[in-house]
């Protein structure tokens, strides 16, 4: 598995949306906020908000007191969901999936064993993890840092 650009700001920006949510901020943000935030190109950015909108990640308003939102709570939205919707399946290679046939070695392969646990192990872990989570680590550490003498 290999996170692309697009799916790198994709999780970020679900994932600064998600920090808003937390905080009951579940108003419209701009664009120019979250890339701001994320340090992401806001063209690139559009196109990545634009496929997270027909994903059913995000919805959007237009105008001049449009912005982004998540269409559903954070902790309904895992990093599995994502990175499979933007970057395609996780699996290591094409043997590994359920009733692949396009080699005839794929019975007798040493290999096939390894890329079949390197999946699963890949699957336990992303789709476990919500942005609910991963915002609420974010949260933990920012108040751990912060102290007072």
């Amino acid at each position: 598995m290999k996170i692309t650009y697009k799916g790198d700001y994709a999780l970020k920006a679900i994932l600064d949306l998600s920090l808003l949510y937390r905080k009951d901020e579940r108003g419209l943000v701009t664009i120019n906020e979250i890339a701001e935030r994320i340090d992401a190109p806001i063209k690139f950015l559009e196109q990545v908000l634009l496929e997270l909108k027909k994903g059913g990640f995000v919805v959007s308003k237009r105008g001049k007191v449009g912005g982004y939102l998540l269409a559903k709570p954070p902790a309904r939205i895992t990093v599995g969901e994502v990175v499979r919707y933007i970057e395609g399946p996780i699996e290591p290679i094409s043997c590994v999936k359920e009733g692949y046939v396009g080699c005839g070695d794929v019975y007798k392969c040493a290999f096939k064993s390894i890329w079949q646990d390197v999946f699963k192990a890949t699957s336990n872990i992303i789709d476990n993890v919500t942005f609910e989570d991963l915002a609420s680590r974010i949260e933990k550490q920012q108040s751990e840092l912060v102290y007072s003498i």
